[in-house]
């Protein structure tokens, strides 16, 4: 079976070390010295400018996010994203708002979050879908004008850069997934990126239950610390980033090479991006092409290849969300993108005979 994404591994013999000197230290966690090692070298990659808490994950990230801005009521998203966005709004005891989409970037429409700013509203909680950076300027437009906070859920955006240099220097918070499916991964985890050293110490004493010292707990707050283990994954994953983004970097461009000119497969272009970590390789089935999205994926699938549907159906469809009280705006771009997107499988090192395969059995039909 060809997955739409496979985590890479750093070669065993790399990782053995640090695995050995947690085993000898016997610290697995609350901040050890391969997870403060991993902060630093993340906060440099960075350029130094922004501050990192690394999180057992993005979800947790998310919800501490809301909790350090002292989010309290309605929170814009989009409905087309995965279902982690809105649930970590919803366990913080928020309520998701769906706006549409932009159809070029996929990514919150302004105008649309517009619309959807109540009384009641808060917040916005955009995705850089697939990596592709959101419309940052008008988003912040709507924020200053409305008083909103902006915690930008950057989870397919690990090393991505527009003009100015890292996506997650946009808004007040941005949260990113180191999940085994990503481009860099700590097999699960995440971080959460902010503008202020004050802040991190706020952040860092939520995930860790809110202790200040051994003996002062200041705050109410929730285990989400990473591990050593995921630390060390990540460190060892650091060294091999350029490989990572070059083998699919060249993966994306066969993709384009081959399906650029199939009559009903329009290829995603991500925007603003000045540097791109191909994290995702979505098309889109048009009414030109011979078979429906979901027919062609059920071929796919027949032959061993497991393309994915993300996101369908919309978070607004799912049993939670279901109603139209969650719908702030009219979701029609939504919509007609969820029915039609199909992610094809990318990971650095996928077979380029498979990719080829792949394109054959979709110009096959």
């Amino acid at each position: 079976m060809i997955n739409v994404t496979r985590p890479f591994l750093p070669p065993l013999e790399e990782l053995l070390p640090k695995l050995e000197a947690i085993w000898e230290s016997r610290n697995l966690s609350n901040g050890g010295p391969f997870a403060l090692e991993l902060e630093e070298k993340l906060s440099q990659l960075l350029g130094g400018e922004l501050y990192v808490s690394l999180f057992c994950n993005a979800t947790v990230a998310l919800m501490v996010a809301q909790r350090v801005l002292g989010l309290k009521g309605e929170i814009i998203t989009p409905a087309y994203s995965f279902a982690a966005t809105s649930h970590a709004i919803d366990w913080m005891g928020n309520t998701p708002c769906f706006a549409d989409i932009d159809p070029r970037t996929l990514t919150l429409c302004p105008k649309s979050v517009e619309e959807a700013v109540s009384e009641h509203t808060v917040g916005i909680m955009p995705l850089h879908c697939y990596g592709s950076v959101c419309d940052v300027e008008g988003i912040a437009t709507v924020a200053e004008r409305h008083s909103l906070k902006i915690i930008y859920d950057a989870c397919h955006s690990f090393g991505t850069e527009d003009a100015g240099g890292s996506v997650f220097r946009h808004g007040d918070i941005s949260v990113v997934s180191f999940h085994a499916t990503k481009t860099f991964n700590t097999f699960e985890g995440g971080m959460l990126v902010c503008k202020s050293h004050e802040m991190k110490q706020q952040v860092d004493r939520l995930k860790n239950f809110g202790f200040v010292d051994e003996v002062t707990v200041d705050c109410v707050g929730i285990n989400g610390k990473m591990t050593e283990f995921s630390a060390a994954i990540g460190l060892s994953q650091l060294d091999h980033l350029d490989w990572i983004t070059s083998e699919r970097k060249k993966r994306d461009s066969l993709y384009r090479q081959l399906l650029g000119t199939t009559i009903g497969i329009k290829c995603f272009e991500p925007n603003g991006l000045l540097v791109n970590n191909y994290s995702y390789f979505p098309i889109f089935i048009t009414p030109e092409f011979p078979v429906g999205r979901d027919e062609l994926y059920e071929l796919l699938k027949a032959q061993g290849i497991n393309a994915r549907r993300y996101f369908y159906p919309l978070i607004s469809e799912f049993k939670p969300y279901a109603g139209s009280t969650f719908a702030a705006t009219d979701l029609e771009v939504s919509t007609r993108i969820s029915h039609s997107v199909l992610c094809l499988p990318l990971y650095p090192d996928l077979p380029l005979h498979e990719l080829e395969r792949v394109c054959g059995i979709i110009q096959s039909r």
